[in-house]
């Protein structure tokens, strides 16, 4: 048991270094290397071995211990020796650890409760010859448990994803959360560039990740919009994340191991708060060309104004086009080459040839709303099917409205959207429909004023 009596050599250096290093002495930078304290007892219960932890814990220096019969007195109060040495030694006749709690006395007086895993040690010919035993702080090792504990719990049960990415920014570790977020399984995403998950979006994600790396965690969470791909087309997701960048506790200086990344999927809020901003907006908007459409003598004058309010963050282009007969002519339009307000096409009305199934004549026909795009392809082949439809050559998305008013269709305002934004939804209908509603209430007024005269 004791280092003194290990035979045997080392060379650590090799034929250039500086001369072999015995066993005892390799023995003793094993044990003083150690972060756990540890010391040992031989069959009679001497204390045979104690590293520099258990210095650092009691106090109590390797010359100080070895040799000692025993804790009684020194390392453990006299009247608890007994017990302590007992169950210390008892493991020495039985197979595997046993783990206690003890109260240690340090050299100053004080005492400490340590928790200790002691096993038997066995001769060569297998006869029991001592025991060692591994001990530290409990505080310390409750410490350790926790942390433990909670690593177990965040990549198991958290509500959250959470991800390990190493410094070639690859996933190592993946909870349950994050791999159904990403669309993979625990251990098919791992050691994958993030690039074959997410489609647009992994530039930013990838930015943050080596910023981490770098210079350490960021003050705040961050919210990433990313493509994700999946089996059933793309999905667009907003990711509020939080970022650790992981260090070696082993190493002088801290080593980068990764980074832990934390996100919440937050889509549904994002989502919620824009459509209410949006909606506020469009609301004000509303309100302002109700005020400034009362104030226009003119009642087309009021019907332009108010799709010039509608047009702010909403559309590029508005047209409006009234029945004349079995035709439709075109009333006021806005420039069709450069921004500009909704102004009457001078000369008067311009009849349209529109082709059968224009999206203008469906609204007519269905007396309601038609969405239309130009779809995937080409600009060249964007600005064709906008020519063929009598549009500006940069739309590629149409919204067309039926005028109606006094239980009449007096025609079609429609909306146009260029490339730079997406294609009009349902609720772009919704609120195109009440923009309609108060150009056909001025378009009404108009024609009524007319033929009055």
């Amino acid at each position: 048991m004791s280092a003194s009596t290990t035979s045997g050599t080392t060379d650590a250096l090799g034929p250039d270094g500086p001369g072999p290093v015995s066993g005892a002495e390799l023995l003793a930078a094993l044990l003083d290397g150690m972060d756990a304290a540890l010391c040992a007892f031989d069959a009679d219960g001497t204390v045979t071995h104690w590293n520099r932890e258990a210095e650092r814990i009691l106090g109590w220096s390797a010359e100080e211990a070895v040799g000692r019969p025993g804790f009684a007195g020194w390392a453990v109060r006299r009247a608890d020796a007994g017990e302590v040495q007992g169950r210390l030694m008892a493991v020495m006749d039985g197979p595997g650890r046993q783990v206690h709690e003890f109260a240690l006395l340090r050299k100053d007086g004080g005492r400490v409760l340590v928790r200790t895993q002691s096993a038997g040690v066995r001769s060569a010919d297998g006869k029991p010859a001592g025991v060692y035993c591994a001990f530290s702080e409990v505080h310390a090792q409750i410490d350790l448990e926790r942390s433990i504990a909670l690593s177990e719990a965040l990549f198991e049960d958290a509500s959250w994803g959470v991800v390990l990415v190493d410094v070639d920014l690859r996933p190592t570790v993946v909870n349950a959360h994050a791999a159904r977020a990403l669309g993979g399984g625990r251990t098919t995403l791992l050691g994958r560039p993030l690039g074959e998950l997410i489609v647009q979006g992994v530039e930013d994600l990838e930015g943050a990740l080596q910023h981490v790396l770098a210079e350490g965690a960021p003050p705040a969470s961050a919210e990433l919009w990313v493509t994700l791909r999946t089996g059933d087309g793309d999905r667009r997701r907003c990711w509020r994340s939080g970022f650790l960048r992981l260090a070696s506790p082993l190493a002088e200086e801290p080593v980068p191991l990764g980074v832990g990344w934390l996100f919440q999927d937050v889509t549904a809020a994002k989502l919620a708060a824009q459509e209410a901003d949006r909606a506020r907006f469009r609301s004000s908007q509303l309100h302002r060309a109700s005020r400034s459409a009362a104030e226009c003598e003119d009642p087309m004058e009021a019907a332009t104004s108010s799709l010039d309010y509608a047009l702010a963050g909403f559309a590029d282009h508005a047209l409006i086009d009234l029945v004349a007969g079995d035709r439709l002519v075109r009333a006021a339009a806005t420039p069709s080459d450069a921004p500009g307000p909704c102004l009457p096409v001078a000369g008067g009305g311009i009849p349209l040839r529109y082709a059968p199934g224009h999206p203008a004549l469906q609204s007519l026909d269905r007396t309601g709303s038609v969405r239309a795009s130009a779809g995937a392809g080409s600009p060249q082949a964007a600005g064709e099917w906008a020519t063929e439809r009598r549009w500006p050559a940069d739309a590629v998305h149409a919204l067309c409205v039926v005028l109606r008013s006094r239980g009449r269709t007096l025609g079609v305002v429609t909306f146009l959207r260029s490339a730079h934004r997406a294609a009009f939804e349902r609720p772009d209908a919704v609120y195109a429909e009440s923009v309609a509603d108060r150009v056909a209430a001025s378009v009404d007024l108009g024609q009524a004023v007319r033929d009055s005269l």
